[in-house]
């Protein structure tokens, strides 16, 4: 006669279907966002006319300064979100 094996109890929040917590999600999130906020910084310095040049407008610190440190704190958010180990809750 076989028999039958019982199943061990799925915890309430543990998630089988996805590769990481709910909470690290969250996290990738917010560092996409971040991202994004650092390209729109990078946005603008144009001018309507195409036979000037305002290099004030074009290489302002907002642009290649500020701009390019906030992608690079998204990336790393993005990595953190990625590696984090979420705490074990007994």
């Amino acid at each position: 006669m076989a028999t039958i094996k019982k199943s061990t109890p799925i915890k309430e929040n543990e998630n089988k279907n996805f590769a990481m917590p709910s909470q690290n999600y969250k996290f990738l999130a917010a560092g996409c966002a971040i991202i994004v906020l650092g390209f729109l910084l990078m946005l603008g310095g144009g001018n309507e006319d195409p036979t000037q040049f305002d290099a004030d407008k074009m290489f302002s610190f907002r642009r290649i300064t500020l701009a390019t440190l906030v992608v690079v704190a998204g990336f790393v958010f993005v990595g953190y979100a990625i590696m984090r180990k979420p705490k074990e809750n007994k």
